[in-house]
């Protein structure tokens, strides 16, 4: 049976307005991006949240832009269906709109990923139309913040209702075709998500946004550490692989593996 057409980001977009929910999770390689794409996960996201979910780094900050290319060359490789979005590490959009360009341009040269995203509200609009204008789709990012981190003194729910509508309306006159709303009350992301034409895809956004993303980890259950209030077990792969790790050593030691089926004559 062929697997359906790659998702573009106009129909990305369109799908507000035709009242579709959008679906995106993270993806770090080759074999995850495949099972989520085959799945039929709407978009993907190569997120810089890699530096703590695959590195193992206390924040996002460490993450190089090279690191994210890495990542996103085996992603977008894997994809076929599914709208594959990468981050721009920090401070990469932050060091004027021609840097910003060469770097956002050399991710879609360099991987099959067809958008970057960007966090930022209103301070990001100029960065957002270079991008455009020199034919680069943008994901905006607005609400937490996580490359803010040390600015915002932690990971906190964004409540600044003024500023929020301000920044997403800005963001979307700037062209970006669609925008991450994260960790901000599900009331004011149902009032940003009414007054704007793009899609808010949520992630600690509540339920009104036209779509919603979470770290694939999260979702699996393999999460060591700290989960977030806003994330949702589907599935406990940890305990799974734990398991069956056990069951391996305990099988070596005691030389049940390898069987005779196991061997070559």
């Amino acid at each position: 049976m062929p697997r359906p057409k790659r998702i573009t980001v106009p129909q990305f977009t369109d799908y507000k307005q035709s009242g579709k929910k959008i679906s995106m999770l993270t993806a770090y390689d080759y074999p995850t991006a495949r099972l989520l794409d085959e799945a039929g996960v709407d978009g993907i996201l190569v997120g810089d949240t890699l530096g703590m979910v695959v590195q193992g780094h206390e924040t996002t900050l460490p993450v190089t832009m090279d690191e994210m290319i890495y990542h996103a060359e085996m992603v977008g490789r894997a994809v076929d269906h599914a709208l594959v979005v990468v981050d721009m590490p920090f401070p990469s959009n932050h060091l004027g709109q021609h840097k910003a360009v060469e770097y956002a341009g050399r991710i879609l040269k360099e991987s099959r990923a067809q958008a970057v995203k960007l966090e930022g509200g209103a301070e990001q609009a100029d960065t957002i139309r270079a991008l455009v204008s020199a034919g680069i789709p943008v994901m905006a990012h607005c609400g937490l913040a996580p490359q803010s981190v040390h600015k915002l003194g932690g990971y906190r729910v964004q409540r600044d209702h003024d500023k929020l509508l301000a920044d997403a309306h800005s963001v979307t006159e700037a062209g970006a075709f669609a925008m991450v709303l994260e960790c901000i009350p599900s009331e004011l992301a149902n009032e940003i998500t009414q007054a704007i034409a793009i899609p808010t895809i949520g992630i600690g956004a509540g339920p009104s946004c036209d779509g919603q993303v979470l770290v694939i980890a999260d979702l699996l259950g393999i999460t060591s550490g700290y989960v977030p209030k806003f994330a949702k077990q589907y599935a406990n792969i940890k305990d799974t692989i734990i398991s069956a790790v056990e069951t391996y050593c305990n099988e070596v030691r005691t030389g049940e593996f390898p069987g005779e089926s196991h061997e070559y004559k």
